[in-house]
């Protein structure tokens, strides 16, 4: 079985409309789904810290995706946590004033979704961070939301899910 454990923004929850579409897509799939509850929780390293002690007794298949700050969270916890994979959204990478706290990408299959028009975190950092850990990137034509993209996204996050089964069984 599958378990994909969400990250939510800074300024969203853990059931907005972005986690709420792409949950029911896994659910429908089997997969299990859990939804950190970041909300009060400004630090991104007392996310981090939160979300490895939520996860850290889940023996299936880990897939942690993320959204903004919350990719930036899935990112630095998905190596201590052994996931499988990792799937982002506009991640809080390279930040300006804060480019050293970008995570170290973990040795896991990665896809990156990003908006042409995002204003709050710049296409060119996911393009980077893409560059140089050779993780996939797809450049939608959205905003730092998404929100407009869900259909491809949840149609990409269905086939990296795939991927990923597809690749556990050959083991």
């Amino acid at each position: 079985m599958t378990t994909v454990v969400f990250s939510h923004g800074q300024e969203s929850g853990p059931w907005g409309t972005k986690i709420r579409a792409m949950a029911d897509l896994l659910e429908a799939r089997g997969c299990r789904v859990i939804s950190v509850d970041y909300q009060g929780i400004p630090d991104p390293q007392e996310r981090v810290e939160k979300l490895v002690h939520e996860a850290a007794d889940i023996e299936d298949r880990l897939v942690l995706v993320g959204s903004s700050m919350g990719g930036h969270v899935a990112t630095a916890a998905a190596g201590r946590l052994g996931a499988d994979g990792l799937f982002v959204l506009a991640p809080a990478y390279y930040m300006p004033g804060y480019e050293e706290l970008t995570p170290a990408a973990p040795n896991v299959p990665i896809f990156i979704v990003h908006g042409w028009r995002d204003d709050v975190v710049p296409v060119d950092n996911s393009i980077r961070f893409a560059r140089e850990c050779g993780a996939t990137l797809l450049i939608a034509d959205g905003d730092h939301r998404l929100t407009a993209n869900l259909a491809e996204i949840k149609r990409e996050l269905s086939a990296f899910i795939d991927g990923l089964e597809e690749a556990g069984e050959r083991i």
